[in-house]
């Protein structure tokens, strides 16, 4: 089933709308929930908040990509149920991980669309292997250590690479006009 006839199910309120978007996106929103939290039993459980966020979400927004939106709600659903574990047990990789983010990013005043935009521009402008690792580490969380065993990388050439990158995105801002 095409998104806009999905979409169109969840306007109508007519519950196919959930069981078709599990049906085309569910192994992509587990993929990514198991890529932040590592732990079946909480990725299929944030695979199902995503659903119940999507239901409720639409309408009254009509999502311009299904699967980007989705893939923004069980990431963020992932990151929020990280957050708490880890609490719990003091772990602060995750935590670093943002906070080395934090920095480079304008504030949350700042609207959305054209912030989106402007942050799909800087990555399309990356080197293949710059965008992956900023995407590694920044969308799907993956720790540093992580990202160079995969990439046959040391630690020290991905947090150097991940530094210039986020400096590139820092300038790429200031120039599309957002203050960071």
């Amino acid at each position: 089933m095409e998104d806009r006839d999905i979409i169109a199910l969840y306007f109508a309120r007519d519950e196919r709308a959930i069981r078709e978007t599990a049906d085309k996106y569910g192994d992509f929103c587990e993929g990514v929930a198991m890529g932040i939290l590592g732990n079946r039993q909480d990725a299929e459980e944030c695979v199902s908040d995503t659903y119940l966020r999507t239901w409720n979400s639409i309408p009254p927004k009509r999502p311009s990509s299904l699967k980007a939106f989705l893939g923004k709600i069980a990431r963020n659903l992932s990151i929020d149920r990280l957050r708490h574990r880890h609490i719990a047990r003091h772990d602060s990789d995750f935590e670093i991980m943002l906070s080395e983010l934090e920095p480079y990013l304008p504030a949350r005043e700042e609207e959305d669309s054209a912030l989106t935009e402007l942050l799909d521009g800087f990555l399309a402008g990356l080197e293949p292997l710059e965008r992956k690792l900023f995407m590694g580490r920044y969308w799907h969380a993956y720790p540093v250590n992580r990202l160079a065993e995969h990439y046959g990388l040391t630690p020290n050439a991905v947090s150097l690479r991940l530094h210039r990158t986020r400096e590139k995105l820092r300038e790429y801002l200031e120039i599309g006009g957002f203050t960071v």
